[in-house]
Order: C-alpha cells, then structure tokens, then sequence
C-alpha cells in the first residue's frame, strides 16, 4: 500500500514499516531484519531520510529512527492528493479541446481505421478503462475478448457493463455458463439472443468500436473507431433496441416465479434452452448428461401441461415464469437479475 500510494519502492517500504517496529537501528541491524545486505540498506535509508521518513538518532548518528507516521507519511499523502488534483485539473482541460476538435469533425473523421488484432485489444481495453458511466457490448462469434483484467477494473469502479451475448459462444469457443453467471453476479448486466448483428464496444455513449475480427489473419484484421455522429447514435439505438429483445438469464430456482417444483438445474435447463441451444450445447455447458437435459425439459413441460418447448417459452412467458414484459401484441421473455454472489474474473465475453 505504501509503495502503491505514496510512491516509495517495496524496499523502502519494508524497510520503513521495519524501522518503525524498533527504537533504532543501524544499517547493519536493519539489513539483517529486512534480509539485504548492508550497503542496499545504507542507500534505502539514505532515501528514506530526503523524504523525511528516518532521520539519524540524536545520541547516536550511526543509528537511524522512523519519523513518525502520522506527520511524516501525511505530508507524502497530502504532496500526492496535490499532484492528482493537478492531474485531474490537466485532464478535464484536454477533455474539453478533444470535445471542441470533434464538434468539427469532417465525414472523412468521423470513423478511424485501427490495425491488426493486438492494437484492436488494446485500444477496447484503454477506452473501457477510460469509461465514466457505462460500456456496452456485443459479443459474437468469432469470439474476441480484450481481457479479464480490464474488465474487473471497470466493474471494480462502479461503471455500468451491459453485454448481449450470441449464444453461438456457447458452443465451446466463448465463455461457460459459470463464467457469465460469476460476471452477472460480480456486477455485469448479461442477456443473451440468438444472434447479434456485428462486434461493437460502446464506451459513454461517445466512443464505439466495431471490432472486424474474422478469419483472416490477425494483421489484416481491424476495427472501426466511431467518434459521436449520427453514425454513434444508430449504433447505440441499435444496442437499446437489441438489448430489449435479449433474454436475460437464471441461475437458480429463485429467478424463476410462479413455478412450483423447480430446483436451480431446472431454472438453468430453461434459461439456456430459450437461448436456442441445442440438448448438447446444454449438457456441455451445465456439466450434465444429455438424457438429465431431456429429463428436465419434459418434467418443465410437465408442469406447464404442454406438449412441445415451444408452448413451454409460450407458457414460461404468459404465467410470469421469467418475469415477462408484454410488447405490443406479443410478449418477451425477461429472466431477472442474478442475486449478488463473490466477484470473478468470468468477463470474458466480450465481443
């Protein structure tokens, strides 16, 4: 922590939190204590003490004391907040020339070009770790994700993630059943549809990229970088309106209402099942054999007095099983949200 926040080294760190543990020390005895040798710890201290963290002992200048923490650590952190006010102060001034450069954007400028696959990933990554409010996102099959780790972070800091699944990545190549359920749970907002119509990370409503990563090879594959235009703004019509359609997804039997006799493999079967998976596609993705799908899938439609799983969504829909919202002259079914469970590294849908 204090190596993270303050600045200073791990070794001066430890030696720091050492030499508070003791009235005094020599750099020999502090060597010994931290495990360097002599002459490291010499120059540790030495650094230590032009940060006015140790200082030599009055009755003894060869031995050295730990000022103390409260006064001394205080003013590295108030030095620090200054220096990320300064930052901040720097950064919203340059956000407001980036916004005045874009307001004259030709059509020529509205959309840029990014190549090959690795710059592709690290550009997703930078603008979702840059997000003030919220990302959406596509994933589609070729499946392509940023990483988890830039994921977590945007999650950790409280920015909305909503993804649309294809459950064609459910087929092996894309993320597990478990894994979505752990993002759902950790904080992500996760539906899933039969298809979606192209890759496409949204970052605050004011950035998109459209991922164009197929078969070709991973250098003449790219992306396009969408600056705010009415071209944006279909875009994000286009995910609202997907995102509407999309099924969401349950876990257990306590996303499921007005169903008796349903346990938590009966909820899962039925989530999966509306997606249009397969029984195998199933039965791989809940670990399961696939007569244990067909065995749950007729005892859903027993309970629900149907003959087929196409009366059983109908069913499923109009008794209120998944929460279902009437859209005109038809209904959609909507899956609640999963109960809040420990957090994962499971985002690795991303498309």
């Amino acid at each position: 922590m204090l190596s993270d926040v303050l600045g200073l080294t791990p070794e001066e760190a430890d030696a720091y939190r050492t030499l508070v543990s003791v009235s005094s020390a020599t750099p020999a005895e502090l060597a010994e204590l931290v495990g360097h040798n002599a002459r490291q710890v010499v120059r540790i201290l030495s650094r230590l003490e032009g940060r006015g963290l140790a200082a030599r002992s009055l009755g003894d200048t060869t031995r050295f004391v730990a000022s103390p923490p409260a006064a001394a650590l205080r003013a590295l952190l108030v030095q620090r907040q200054n220096e990320l006010n300064l930052a901040e102060i720097e950064l919203d001034s340059l956000d407001e020339t980036y916004r005045a450069a874009t307001l004259g954007r030709g059509v020529a400028e509205v959309v840029d070009v990014i190549h090959g696959t690795e710059a592709v990933r690290e550009r997703v990554g930078h603008i979702q770790l840059g997000a003030r409010k919220e990302v959406m996102n596509f994933a589609k099959a070729p499946f392509f994700s940023p990483g988890n780790t830039t994921d977590d972070a945007v999650i950790e800091r409280g920015i909305r993630y909503r993804v649309i699944i294809e459950s064609s990545l459910f087929d092996g190549e894309g993320p597990s059943f478990g894994e979505i359920a752990h993002a759902q749970a950790s904080g992500e907002e996760v539906r899933i549809a039969e298809t979606v119509p192209l890759k496409l990370f949204i970052v605050d409503r004011e950035l998109a990229i459209v991922p164009l990563l197929g078969s070709a090879s991973a250098t003449k594959a790219g992306a396009l970088l969408v600056h705010q235009s009415s071209l944006l703004d279909a875009l994000i019509a286009l995910f609202e309106s997907e995102w509407e359609k999309a099924t969401q997804f349950a876990t257990s039997a306590g996303d499921v209402q007005n169903a008796p006799a349903i346990d938590d493999l009966d909820a899962q079967v039925l989530s999966l099942s509306l997606t249009g998976l397969t029984d195998q596609a199933i039965a791989t993705q809940l670990r399961v054999s696939l007569r244990t799908v067909q065995r749950r899938i007729r005892h859903l439609m027993d309970i629900a007095r149907v003959h087929n799983r196409m009366q059983l969504g109908f069913h499923a829909a109009r008794a209120g099983w998944l929460g279902a919202e009437q859209k005109g002259g038809g209904t959609t079914p909507r899956l609640r949200a999963v109960p809040p469970a420990p957090a994962t590294t499971a985002r690795r849908s991303a498309g």
